[in-house]
């Protein structure tokens, strides 16, 4: 699978997102990877339904809504979701996981189990007809700017040989958390297809948004 670029939003100027949005356009970027966290199933608050609203209604880039948040099933229908949008909810968040993949679908749009670093891949086993992407916390999730968790490399490459042994190798497999020039070529290496790029990778005060995103692109060639 070729190599996709999610940029996270949370680390975009929020005083020139039309700037950003257009840079990301230029450079047709993937999607807009849009961290939700509700202070209770993460230590952190962040972006809501009207931010997702508003970039919805300015570009066509699809979005990647991450639900950092407690009994997501409830919560879908908040969210301006439809077809090429992908949403990730947290096997941990939730006692009725299929329930949320179930009306993610429902509106349209792709589903994606996501795992924390201590939480095993064997969680996603009896939901995977119900996915179309699994996220591999390789930080803890609720802030930018940490040390990635060297023993998420290696799980990166067992859900990979899992999927695959499975049957279900049109799984894809995002990434999301310190995922730097550096970091990123071993991620793609033991297997991941979607990269949420940030404070460590393409927005970075040394050079602009596109000059970032074509390192990055020639860095996961």
């Amino acid at each position: 699978m070729k190599t996709e670029v999610c940029p996270s939003m949370m680390c975009a100027d929020i005083f020139n997102l039309e700037g950003v949005i257009s840079a990301f356009e230029k450079c047709s970027i993937d999607y807009l990877h849009i961290d939700i966290m509700d202070g209770s199933f993460v230590p952190n608050f962040t972006l809501g339904t009207d931010y997702c609203r508003h970039i919805k209604s300015r570009t066509d880039i699809p979005l990647d809504i991450h639900l950092m948040v407690n009994e997501p099933e409830n919560k879908i229908e908040w969210f301006p979701i439809g077809e090429n949008d992908f949403v990730s909810v947290h096997a941990e968040s939730t006692n009725h996981l299929q329930r949320a993949l179930s009306r993610i679908k429902d509106k349209g749009a792709k589903s994606m189990v996501a795992l924390n670093p201590a939480t095993p891949v064997c969680m996603i086993e009896n939901v995977l007809d119900d996915i179309d992407a699994v996220l591999i916390m390789t930080v803890n999730p609720g802030y930018a700017g940490q040390k990635l968790i060297p023993s998420t490399i290696k799980k990166i490459e067992y859900a990979r040989q899992f999927l695959d042994s499975s049957g279900y190798d049109n799984i894809k497999i995002e990434v999301d958390g310190n995922v730097s020039f550096e970091n990123a070529v071993k991620m793609k290496k033991a297997g991941a297809d979607m990269f949420v790029v940030g404070s460590s990778g393409i927005f970075n005060k040394d050079y602009s948004l596109e000059k970032g995103i074509e390192l990055f692109r020639k860095a996961t060639d």
